[in-house]
């Protein structure tokens, strides 16, 4: 089979023989394939093999000195026959350039002295042939076997040849390969079992070689709380497992010994930590939540279902430029992927997705009907780090109605009061009494997305709530530097960024945003997934249940909250008596 899947997506596989045989319908050309508007789909398909780089032992590591490669002969598993191939073609290959793969982990003595007498490099593991193959290598093969039927095809695909050895010499074309990718192989969704085109499948598995990739060059992770270890864990699977470690000189030695880079929650870096892997040479990533998180609260202790991890900055600090940042400012969207954000765009709306929640029930509380405009001002969490390095400026949650209210003197003004902060988990509350001497109203009824819907601008330091106003053609004013302003979508009132000198559209910022930079897991397997689907499974409520430690951290939440809102009243009382 030509398109085995790595080892550690708990074998699941993507696509499975459907014919039993690698020569299909032969190697001449099958029924017209090699006629017509087929040939354009032929290599729109050898194009997205490329591009994607999957087929074969992707994952495994490429050959020494490959860039001298230019044959590859696979032997068969018979020694007689291997020998007899062998000595067939050892005068005709130029034995210093070529590749050659005995058919199992023992290499016979005679092939051992004659190819190293020749320079050839003898290749007994699993390697990615992607890095090997181009237009200039000839696989020669005899046995149809599996590693044979995967060289195959690729080597078609990168437009080499395909030359068969033994009793039946045949060159194979590239009707064969499609005709091998096309329809002698199923395709199966290893998230929900259901059939898959080859084009889906090839492109998850593309999906999941970058993240491998990635994965390789973090040695250590540092900063993780303990619930959500697994998880993450779960995000960083690949050849082999996440070390963890307490204690950032802990975190420094292991990266150090295993030669990787260090990944670090976001919150937890600390100045001692950059200064040291800086000085010793480590990189660093940092970890976040991501866009579409959780049916839940992660202060509820409920791990996240999609993160992002950066190798610049991270995207709430606009004091350093961040890999998303990067890719607003540089990268060429292809059309496939911007139809893919504005519909992903259309889906958010219309089932009122957020960060936190999906379809959450309930509607906005009715505002006075007197023609004024309505702002929302979304509250954020005070020590937050999106607010303390992306608007130091505007003096938290008080100082931002301030300032809403002297601009807007007239405006029909909500106060949102943050999530997390209305839960009793963090820090950042204003008492009602305080807030509604600015606001005319406070929203804590219905999901934020109702409110947005209701209002006619959004204010904001650096909320997420300003993306998703913006998702539903919203006014949006900032008075800090999130991510999405700067691009020519907002109403900037903070100091520019300099480094955000372009415009972008919706479905760009969309784009980047929720598709390149953060990446998913689903939560029902455990593999990773596409925002598409995680979106279908925030509808599933049994994914979502809190177990012991969630509804204990909930009942702390609540107890927290209700000797906020008493301490709040006895100062009331307490003014008044005065």
């Amino acid at each position: 089979m030509w398109l085995p899947t790595p080892p550690w997506l708990q074998g699941k596989q993507v696509a499975r023989d459907a014919t039993g045989e690698i020569h299909g319908r032969g190697a001449a050309d099958p029924a017209g394939i090699l006629s017509g508007e087929c040939l354009d789909e032929i290599a729109a398909l050898f194009a997205l093999i490329r591009r994607e780089r999957v087929g074969g032992a992707f994952w495994a590591p490429a050959p020494d000195a490959d860039e001298t490669i230019e044959h590859i002969l696979r032997l068969p598993a018979e020694e007689r026959a291997a020998h007899g191939v062998w000595t067939a073609l050892r005068d005709t290959l130029p034995l210093d350039r070529t590749l050659v793969l005995p058919p199992g982990s023992a290499v016979p003595a005679w092939l051992a002295r004659e190819a190293g007498e020749g320079g050839s490099r003898i290749l007994t593991r699993g390697f990615d042939a992607h890095r090997v193959l181009g237009p200039h290598v000839t696989l020669w093969c005899a046995e149809p076997d599996a590693l044979t039927e995967c060289l195959a095809v690729l080597t078609l695909a990168y437009g080499g040849v395909v030359q068969r050895v033994g009793e039946r010499r045949e060159e194979l074309g590239a009707a064969w390969a499609y005709e091998r990718v096309r329809f002698g192989t199923r395709y199966v969704s290893p998230l929900t079992g259901q059939p898959w085109s080859a084009e889906e499948a090839i492109r998850y598995l593309g999906m999941v070689r970058r993240q491998m990739e990635e994965n390789r060059r973090i040695a250590v992770c540092t900063g993780v709380a303990w619930w959500k270890r697994r998880k993450i864990a779960a995000f960083l699977a690949g050849s082999a497992p996440p070390v963890f470690r307490r204690t950032a000189r802990a975190a420094i030695r292991t990266a150090e010994a295993r030669g990787g880079d260090i990944a670090v929650w976001s919150s937890r870096l600390s100045p001692a930590l950059r200064q040291c892997a800086t000085r010793r040479g480590i990189g660093l990533r940092l970890m976040e939540d991501g866009f579409i998180r959780s049916a839940g609260l992660g202060s509820d202790l409920l791990p996240p279902s999609s993160i992002v991890i950066d190798s610049r900055g991270i995207y709430f600090d606009p004091t350093r430029e961040s890999d998303l940042e990067h890719l607003l400012a540089t990268a060429a969207f292809d059309p496939e992927l911007l139809e893919r954000a504005r519909a992903l765009r259309q889906v958010l709306v219309s089932r009122g997705v957020t960060k936190y929640a999906a379809g959450a029930g309930g509607a906005a509380t009715a505002l006075p009907d007197d023609g004024r405009r309505v702002i929302l001002v979304p509250g954020q969490v005070a020590d937050d780090l999106s607010v303390r390095l992306g608007a130091p400026e505007i003096g938290g949650n008080p100082g931002l109605l301030m300032r809403v209210r002297e601009e807007n003197p007239d405006a029909l003004i909500v106060y949102r009061p943050h999530p997390d902060v209305d839960a009793g988990h963090r820090a950042g509350a204003i008492p009602d009494e305080d807030a509604l001497r600015l606001a005319d109203v406070i929203s804590r009824d219905g999901p934020i997305t109702a409110w947005i819907s209701r209002c006619d601008e959004l204010h904001t330091m650096t909320s997420l709530a300003g993306f998703e106003a913006l998702l539903r053609g919203k006014k949006v004013v900032t008075y800090g530097r999130p991510f999405y302003s700067g691009w020519g979508l907002t109403e900037d009132r903070s100091t520019p960024c300099v480094r955000r000198n372009r415009e972008r559209s919706l479905d760009e910022l969309v784009a980047a945003t929720l598709f390149l930079y953060p990446r998913y897991l689903d939560p029902l397997t455990a593999l990773p997934c596409t925002p598409e689907l995680l979106i279908e499974r925030l509808n599933d409520a049994r994914l979502w249940q809190p177990n012991l430690t969630m509804r204990v951290r909930r009942l702390q939440g609540g107890l927290r909250r209700w000797i906020t809102r008493r301490l709040a009243r006895r100062r009331v009382f307490a003014q008044k008596g005065a």
